[in-house]
């Protein structure tokens, strides 16, 4: 009995081995590592985002002088957090880390990496690379010059409503969606697509799309992405540490539509150049006029799945549309989360492992407790103040 069990395990085994070796490098990537993590910039090459002129934030008076209380707590570790922050009026007021993460852990940013694509876009614009959103993705890529690519516009991919045949899938390990995470060629991959569905209709949220933002970027800046956000973005906002974005290959491209790699208190620093509508210190980074569309609900378009008005998405940045306050916020797949808070000059950075499954209203339920945990304390401090 014993020898049929070895010699049957051995047989399995072996078929395993042979199917493995026939797989494609992308799958084999895929069943090795299992699922992505927000500490995936170990498996990756990648390309850094360097911070050439440090600027801390500062202090609040009453740093640290709030308390979670137990049901804000069980949010945050219920999905294991590992970092939360907040910022108001430039000053540090609350930062919490778990798991033996610190204010100097990278930590992958997944899809909220859109968000920072979408801010790179604005800057090309100011720049002169791009002319104005309206512009047509085949003046910077050859294959959307033919039928029946060449009807697409930037404002489509910013505003997921391209039409493309890209299929968002995160379960099945022979998806494209994990073909771009885990594959060598993921701008060959959107070179690839096709328009199925008429453009600027239908929201219709697409990784490849922001993909499709990050090769005009390097196709009209002449620069990597990385360069790029580091000269535009990492350097004038006073980042403190440089960052890490995860690219596909050695020497490959980044894989724009996720993965960038940094820390809470410089995730922030997003948040600030909306926050400030694009004015850092007295320059302007990106136009107040691109700032504003790009938080503003793409309205004339419909969601694809319930066919209602899209009150919920900009320019790659997501809008909570909260007791009347609209709050933007980029976003990843395990709650990698950067919050604007307009009203109260702030800023919320969660960052984690998990979010919820709940949606409401196509935002993810944890984030309201995000959010109402720092109204919370920012209302409680401004009470104290007066």
């Amino acid at each position: 009995m014993m020898r049929k069990f070895v010699i049957g395990c051995c047989v399995l085994v072996g078929i395993l081995g042979i199917t493995y070796a026939f797989l494609p490098y992308y799958a084999q990537n895929a069943l090795v590592n299992l699922f992505p993590g927000i500490d995936d910039y170990h498996i990756f090459d990648n390309r850094t985002v360097r911070a050439a002129r440090p600027n801390p934030w500062g202090f609040s008076q009453d740093y640290m002088q709030f308390t979670l209380l137990p049901h804000e707590r069980d949010s945050l570790e219920h999905y294991e957090s590992v970092a939360y922050l907040i910022i108001q009026d430039d000053s540090i007021v609350y930062e919490e880390y778990w798991d033996e993460y610190n204010e100097q852990s990278l930590s992958n940013s997944f899809s909220a990496a859109k968000s920072i694509v979408s801010l790179l876009i604005g800057a090309a614009i100011m720049d002169g690379y791009i002319d104005n959103v309206n512009q047509y993705v085949g003046d910077f890529i050859p294959e959307y010059k033919e039928k029946p690519n060449d009807q697409l516009k930037i404002k489509d991919l910013l505003t997921m409503s391209s039409g493309l045949n890209w299929q968002e899938s995160y379960t099945s390990p022979f998806s494209i969606t994990t073909q771009a995470y885990y594959g060598k060629h993921v701008n060959q991959l959107v070179r690839d697509l096709k328009v199925v569905e008429k453009p600027g209709v239908a929201f219709n949220y697409k990784s490849g799309n922001t993909q499709l933002l990050a090769l005009i970027l390097k196709n009209a800046v002449g620069k990597s992405l990385s360069d790029y956000a580091s000269e535009k973005l990492w350097v004038p906002l006073g980042a403190e540490n440089d960052a890490l974005w995860s690219m596909d290959q050695s020497k490959g491209d980044e894989k724009a539509y996720c993965c960038f790699n940094s820390n809470a208190r410089d995730f922030a620093r997003i948040g600030k150049v909306v926050l400030h509508k694009g004015n850092i210190n007295g320059q302007q980074l990106i136009t107040e006029k691109y700032m504003t569309e790009s938080i503003t609900p793409a309205s004339y378009l419909v969601d694809h799945e319930d066919k209602e008005e899209v009150d919920f998405y900009g320019y790659q940045w997501w809008l909570l549309n909260l007791e009347g306050e609209q709050i933007p916020y980029a976003r990843g797949i395990y709650g990698q989360y950067i919050i604007v808070l307009k009203n109260e000059n702030a800023i919320v950075v969660r960052l984690g492992h998990k979010r919820s499954k709940v949606k409401i209203h196509h935002h993810p339920s944890d984030l309201y407790a995000y959010v109402l945990t720092a109204k919370r304390i920012l209302h409680e401090r401004n009470h104290l103040k007066k």
